[in-house]
């Protein structure tokens, strides 16, 4: 259930991000200097979302194991089969291949838990699924690059520990914590976190749009066509699987955008420390691209949500 007060701004979403994408890209030099603040700005993020959270929100998420096995298996299994299919039927190289078998092996991104807030869906859900992900990938990614194109990938476990910690589960505990003590007495804070939400997550792809600009501005149609499936592919069997299981449209939501979204940017950290820049593109493209097709599902979900309110008779909220 979307949080009141973040329709219009959820609705809106997408072209803000389009908007500061096309920025990012135009204007690199000055939104590239920004690098240094992806990772506040995702602190940020998910101290706002811990504001709107409750321990009974996990609970409620734990005690949906299946939904969460569900999450991991097509995290595990779908996307990495995906990208080798991709692959093999568009004829990319070996290098592009062990790029796009990367991005389809790490985990999933912390970027979807924002993702998964604007668009209505289950937060707490989000984060236990992107937790377990990364703990698993410590085994999975080196097992699945060498499985489907054998290659032998080194994990940084520590690192890939401390950075989930870092940006997702001390913030989001440290919100929580607010959130119990302020209680009722700022309604409204659900509404702000969605707009500083909404604000940083698209600050964060002008920056990551800026980054990767050159390698944008060089890529072959086909490296896009290979990143556009491996995504829809990953959300449209989320969400579609997820709606058979649970017939519950707030867990599809969820599971669309955590199965589509993915750690990117260790793909990409990955491939060009073991395989060379040519394999690190098509994780460099994903990062952008999935950023923005999880803006629009964002949009699409908030548009919807309002069209059944409003046909239900229910005042739109603001």
């Amino acid at each position: 259930m979307r949080p009141p007060g973040t329709a219009r701004i959820a609705l809106a979403f997408p072209l803000w991000a389009l908007a500061l994408a096309v920025l990012g890209y135009l204007r690199p030099d000055v939104f590239a200097p920004g690098k240094p603040l992806i990772v506040p700005f995702l602190v940020l993020i998910m101290f706002g979302m811990g504001l709107t959270l409750r321990l009974y929100d996990f609970s409620r998420a734990v005690a949906r194991w299946p939904v969460v096995g569900l999450g991991l298996a097509l995290q595990y299994l779908l996307m990495p089969l995906a990208a080798f299919l991709i692959a093999h039927g568009l004829g990319l190289s070996r290098e592009l291949m062990l790029g796009l078998v990367l991005v389809g092996s790490v985990a999933g991104g912390t970027a979807s838990n924002v993702i998964t807030f604007l668009a209505g869906g289950d937060v707490a859900l989000s984060i236990t699924i992107t937790s377990l992900s990364t703990l698993v990938s410590i085994i999975a990614t080196p097992l699945l690059t060498w499985f489907y194109v054998g290659a032998q990938v080194p994990v940084p476990v520590l690192s890939m520990l401390s950075t989930i910690a870092e940006i997702v589960l001390l913030p989001v505990a440290a919100g929580m914590v607010v959130n119990q003590l302020i209680g009722d007495r700022w309604p409204e804070r659900d509404g702000w976190c969605a707009l500083a939400s909404a604000v940083a997550v698209g600050l964060v792809i002008s920056i990551i749009v800026a980054l990767n600009a050159t390698s944008i501005a060089t890529l072959g149609a086909i490296v896009l066509l290979a990143v556009v499936l491996h995504n829809l592919i990953g959300m449209s069997a989320g969400f579609i699987l997820a709606w058979f299981v649970t017939r519950n449209s707030v867990v599809a939501r969820t599971l669309a955008i955590e199965v589509g979204m993915q750690n990117s940017g260790l793909a990409v950290a990955l491939a060009q420390q073991y395989f060379g820049a040519i394999a690190a593109l098509p994780g460099a493209i994903f990062s952008v691209w999935h950023n923005l097709a999880g803006a629009a599902f964002a949009g699409l979900c908030a548009h919807y949500d309002r069209r059944r309110l409003s046909a239900a008779g229910v005042p739109r909220a603001r």
